[in-house]
């Protein structure tokens, strides 16, 4: 987002690609699963917000697979829209729109970008203090069309608790760097869903011990 944390240098690594763009690792391993994730759960016309596309490495397969679907990639660092927009520029699908300078974190985009079929984050919400999530999700909520989708993936705990070695080993990473960020409770972000007005459809264990929480609009 665009004020500043102090995060630990495992939190979101992207080295430099190619020109403008960026490779991030992690989301060369994840993008596959994720993919195979919108496939099964999300609307597959419409449009489409990605929140904090990063180097853009995602929404180019994305507009690839999904054609039907318009995708807003956005980003709040300007160096990760060059990026994004590369990658857009060589899918050569037409169906990315350039990158938009958004803070999700911000009250009031949602109502400015009203009307998504779909929103999707990924790797977010553990490197942000709560209070920024629970706008993040409310806006979110306000963004979306009737039976639109919100997506969010990523690490989380489970009931409070954290399940694997590598999960206790990165948050305690991130909270010793801020202790305002950190893993948040699947429950506790299942709640703000609710509170938001959406239908919580499922909860899907994903590869590398992350979950994809997926939650609909209702309808009008």
């Amino acid at each position: 987002m665009t004020r500043k944390l102090t995060l630990p240098d495992t939190a979101s690594i992207a080295n430099r690609g190619e020109g403008a763009k960026l490779v991030a690792p992690s989301a060369s391993r994840n993008l596959e699963p994720i993919a195979d994730l919108l496939a099964q759960t999300a609307p597959q016309s419409g449009r489409a917000l990605e929140i904090a596309s990063g180097t853009g490495q995602h929404v180019a397969v994305f507009a690839a697979r999904f054609p039907d679907l318009i995708w807003q990639p956005s980003d709040p660092d300007p160096d990760r829209r060059a990026s994004i927009d590369a990658y857009a520029a060589e899918s050569g699908c037409g169906n990315i729109l350039p990158a938009l300078a958004l803070d999700a974190a911000t009250p009031g985009w949602g109502a400015d970008l009203g009307g998504q079929n779909l929103i999707f984050l990924s790797n977010l919400l553990h490197l942000i203090p709560m209070d920024w999530v629970e706008v993040l999700i409310a806006e979110a909520a306000r963004a979306l069309a009737p039976h639109g989708r919100l997506i969010l993936y990523g690490p989380f705990m489970r009931a409070g608790e954290l399940t694997s070695d590598g999960d206790k080993t990165f948050h305690a990473s991130l909270i010793g760097q801020d202790p305002r960020i950190g893993y948040k409770d699947d429950f506790d972000i299942l709640d703000l869903l609710q509170q938001a007005g959406l239908e919580i459809v499922e909860v899907i264990e994903m590869p590398a011990n992350n979950l994809a929480l997926v939650a609909e609009s209702r309808a009008f």
